[in-house]
């Protein structure tokens, strides 16, 4: 057993901390992008979401999961594969024509463990266009459900949080991974995955719905020097921080936006935009209201939730880089 060792109407004021383009990495986060169960389409707030994002020229987007709507007994091989010929069409095809890479974590609607034709499906899709990606892979044994990537200086690990618990074997890989000279050579570290540590939506703060083995997982990432986890499943944004770990729990972009487990901001299409400025050590994190296209007031989220795994804290929007 493993030991886990402690320790569209975007205007200029909307845009980012630098004009400057490579001094400042841009890296769009979205998730939870499908509709009901087997659609192979998506809701308006997805298109304008990916046009206001496109918008600011991210020099990447991640995606936290559940890109298509499985999950659902009885799909047929031909429904799965037009999910994904329909994300394809809808989002990838998008993001390439602006030639901006997309780095995706697997969520319970692509390939839970529990639904093997679902995952079978996933590697139909991922699989054969892996080297017309524009990610520049350390390990990508796995693709698309575990793996890591050196972009622009920045080390992403992808592990596979489309359930409660991550694998025994993810974690030892994960361990090796942050551990790696690529790694510890970057300039930061961010750790992605579908399922987050807390719960913070409303209606999903219960087992299942967020990680097993939290603090340990934590400890992980801490040991490494990680500087956030990123997460989606929850379908409401909260920045927080526990120890020195940030964890960015991303809004949906998609169906079924929520509310926070308290607070009085609405439930709301939305994305992120993260600025990492290695040469100043800061990172800003923006999050935007598809709606209006304009960035939402960090005031309008409550000072901490109080959560099953514990107390959570809002982070800062800007706030140094751990390097």
């Amino acid at each position: 057993m493993l030991q886990l060792v402690l320790g569209t109407g975007l205007t200029a004021a909307a845009l980012p901390l630098s004009a400057a383009r490579g001094v400042v990495q841009r890296v769009g986060l979205i998730s939870d992008l499908n509709s009901s169960y087997g659609s192979t389409r998506y809701i308006p707030a997805v298109d304008q979401g990916l046009d206001q994002l496109i918008g600011l020229q991210p020099d990447l987007v991640v995606c936290a999961g559940d890109m298509v709507a499985g999950q659902m007994r009885g799909l047929t091989v031909q429904q799965l594969d037009a999910m994904w010929r329909g994300f394809e069409t809808s989002v990838l095809q998008r993001l390439q024509a602006a030639k901006i890479p997309l780095l995706p974590a697997i969520g319970n609607h692509d390939g839970s463990p529990g639904f093997p034709a679902d995952r079978a499906a996933v590697g139909r899709f991922w699989n054969p266009i892996r080297s017309r990606m524009g990610l520049a892979f350390v390990d990508a044994s796995q693709f698309p459900f575990r793996y890591s990537v050196l972009q622009d200086g920045i080390f992403w690990l992808v592990w596979d949080a489309s359930s409660a618990r991550v694998p025994e074997d993810q974690l030892i890989w994960a361990q090796r991974q942050l551990a790696s000279i690529e790694a510890q050579k970057a300039r930061a570290r961010f750790v992605v995955g579908h399922l987050p540590l807390a719960g913070v939506g409303l209606g999903k703060d219960r087992p299942g719905e967020v990680l097993e083995r939290g603090g340990a997982l934590q400890a992980l990432m801490d040991t490494a020097g990680v500087q956030a986890y990123i997460s989606g499943h929850h379908h409401t944004w909260f920045s927080s921080r526990r120890g020195q770990l940030d964890l960015i729990q991303l809004g949906a972009l998609g169906s079924g936006p929520r509310r926070l487990l308290r607070g009085e901001a609405p439930a709301q299409q939305t994305f992120t935009l993260l600025e990492i400025d290695g040469g100043r050590g800061i990172l800003r994190e923006t999050t935007y209201a598809v709606s209006t296209g304009r960035p939402i007031s960090w005031s309008t989220l409550p000072l901490r939730l109080n959560t099953r795994a514990g107390l959570l804290q809002r982070n800062a929007s800007e706030r140094l880089l751990r390097g």
